[in-house]
């Protein structure tokens, strides 16, 4: 650990036992010095994921850590637990890499890579990735049920699911809260409430909602306190260890305790900035550590994609600026008796705060709730001429299936805005890919229209929203985290701008091309565009095809690609569900045999941002090779 700029080596490793419910002073000296140093660490090594760029989460691990402090005391007292710090918030991944290294799985320097690419240090644990991390969290709230298997493989074994009043807004938690009580499950909830998720204030936008009050209708015993105080949080946690089945030991503080500038924000969900952790760390007397993340620089991609402009933007923001300007064409009742918008608290993420703020009086803020939050757009826009709007990130949309479906019986005219789609610029890695999109048109032949939308640039998810906006039945806009580039003609001119009119349904040509077509969307498309141009350098003349609308066969466009010498499908979707898994069948279907190739996400990622494209193949270099293959 010398390598590291914070004394890891000073950590106390106490025993404590759960039958005596009252620290001594040596026991209550050493879990503070552990606390500290621990919080400490914290703050340093998810300060360099915000100096590389690539993000991360500080809050959360840094408000568990005297929990956290006290189970590994207790791991080590007894054999009575299973000894994992099963997290249902994965973002506080930090906890668990910092325990990794504590026991010795997981060298102290590695921190210093946190989320960085081809470190092994994703955003979200991931089992078998990471020395020491014996889990897997998936997406936020899904450990509980999860746990409670664990429970009933292991009788007479206590076990711990850390636990936060955002991940407790999963319905999945109601479902595992009826099944522990039902069956006694010896699990014991450490519930950070810090009344703090990322778009607000939960006691502000959930009113009358008690994460403690919920528990406890559902039959668990619920133990309530200052998160702090830590005499009162161990005895809380001893009790709930001496008491049979399911019990929630649920812990107030604002978020970032301690932490100026932060401490009580919703800015403290994320990864703290630097300006604040070279602060906190010289007021910590941790300067070697505050010395070294000045250090820290984000690499760069120094990339430059032929037949793209140097303009780039979010998509996701765009969405949010398109629906304003649409929204405002509206009169004031219009827009009251048409529109309504429901968040799933990613309104910041998906570009629906545009929405929030110029019209909040068709924004409902709700909580990280998604499965009902999108029935509750389908069921507004029940009626004919009323429009539900939905959104939440792409790796979401698979927990929305039902609920797709049934919208769908329903005739509902809904909206969804699935952001954070693909894998670019996703350090949270595999479990948050939006890989599996395709699952949304899930409807038979004969039910009415559900179409997926993926526009290439800003200018084309404009001009898609100016099409489909008002549009009858299920529409399902997707785009990236990531910034994308203008996508240009073959003259320079701007593809997407000028007269050009979305159609829905229609492929479009981006280049022609004698010895085949890459057919591609979204971020993939002008990462396909450079490789075309590159080809074309070489003499290989391979055309260009955008298929903004995914799940609608275009005949004409289909029969041009059939009739030439190779068609290959470039996406960063799921490779088993993709576009590319369908458009094979499509041509085969109509007797074109084009030579057929198809690229696309097949392995877990490698953290980092771009990086992930090259590690899958997708880049332009992978998909040049790709194109010559025979």
């Amino acid at each position: 650990m010398s390598q590291f700029p914070i004394d890891l080596g000073a950590y106390q490793r106490i025993a404590l036992n759960p039958n005596n419910p009252t620290l001594t002073a040596e026991q209550r000296a050493s879990l503070k010095a552990n606390i500290q140093l621990c919080r400490d660490a914290i703050v340093f090594f998810t300060a360099t994921g915000a100096a590389r760029g690539v993000g991360g989460h500080t809050g959360g691990p840094y408000d568990t850590v005297p929990e956290v402090m006290i189970m590994d005391a207790l791991f080590r007292g007894s054999d009575a637990f299973v000894p994992i710090f099963f997290d249902e918030a994965g973002h506080r991944v930090a906890t668990q890499y910092l325990m990794s290294t504590l026991n010795g799985d997981l060298p102290a320097e590695r921190l210093m890579e946190y989320r960085a690419a081809h470190s092994h240090l994703p955003g979200h644990p991931e089992l078998g990735f990471t020395p020491g991390v014996k889990f897997s969290s998936g997406r936020l709230g899904h450990m509980w049920p999860y746990v409670n298997g664990v429970a009933i493989a292991n009788p007479g074994k206590v076990l711990f699911c850390l636990g936060s009043d955002g991940s407790q807004q999963e319905g999945n938690d109601a479902e595992a809260a009826r099944l522990a009580v039902a069956q006694g499950l010896n699990v014991k909830l450490i519930i950070d409430d810090n009344n703090v998720t990322i778009a607000g204030h939960p006691s502000d936008y959930l009113k009358g909602c008690s994460t403690a009050k919920t528990l406890a209708g559902q039959g668990v015993t619920v133990l309530e306190g200052d998160g702090e105080d830590l005499d009162d949080l161990y005895k809380r946690i001893c009790t709930a260890i001496n008491t049979s089945g399911p019990v929630a030991v649920i812990n107030h503080r604002p978020m970032c305790p301690g932490i100026v500038g932060l401490e009580g924000s919703t800015h403290g969900h994320d990864v703290v900035s630097v300006k604040v952790a070279l602060e906190y760390l010289e007021s910590h007397g941790q300067q070697a550590a505050a010395d070294h993340l000045r250090t820290v620089q984000a690499p760069k991609n120094d990339a430059v994609f032929l037949g793209s402009s140097d303009k780039w933007d979010a998509n996701r923001n765009v969405f949010g600026d398109a629906c304003v300007e649409i929204l405002g064409r509206m009169s004031d009742a219009e827009r009251i008796e048409k529109v309504r918008v429901v968040d799933s608290d990613l309104e910041g993420s998906c570009g629906l705060i545009k929405i929030h703020k110029a019209f909040p009086e068709v924004f409902i803020s709700s909580g990280i709730m998604e499965r009902g939050n999108f029935a509750a757009a389908a069921g507004f826009g029940m009626e004919a001429g009323k429009q539900g709007i939905f959104g939440t990130f792409s790796a979401f949309l698979e927990m929305c299936i039902s609920e797709i479906t049934m919208a769908r019986l329903n005739n509902s005219n809904v909206l969804s805005h699935f952001s954070h789609s693909g894998i670019d610029d996703m350090a949270d890695n595999t479990c948050h890919f939006g890989l599996n999109n395709m699952f949304a048109d899930n409807g038979l032949s004969d039910g009415y229209d559900t179409n997926l939308y993926f526009p290439a640039d800003p200018l084309q998810m404009k001009a898609c929203l100016e099409t489909i906006f008002f549009n009858p039945g299920l529409r399902f806009v997707f785009s990236t985290r990531s910034k994308v580039p203008t996508i240009l003609d073959s003259n320079g001119n701007e593809f997407f701008g000028g007269a050009y009119k979305f159609v829905s349904g229609k492929d479009e040509v981006i280049r022609e091309g004698s010895a085949g077509y890459i057919v591609s969307f979204g971020e993939a498309l002008y990462r396909s565009l450079d490789a075309v141009e590159r080809l074309k350098k070489q003499g290989i003349d391979v055309g260009l095809i955008n298929k903004p609308t995914l799940n609608v066969i275009d005949e004409d466009m289909l029969a041009k690609i059939g009739k030439s010498p190779k068609v290959m499908v470039v996406e960063a979707f799921n490779r088993k569900t993709g576009l590319g898994s369908r458009m094979g069948s499509w041509l085969l279907e109509r007797g074109y045999t084009p030579k057929y190739a198809h690229l696309g996400t097949h392995k877990e990622g490698c953290g980092g941002l771009w990086e992930q494209f090259p590690h899958q193949g997708i880049d332009p270099e992978g998909i040049m090779a790709s194109f010559l293959k025979d």
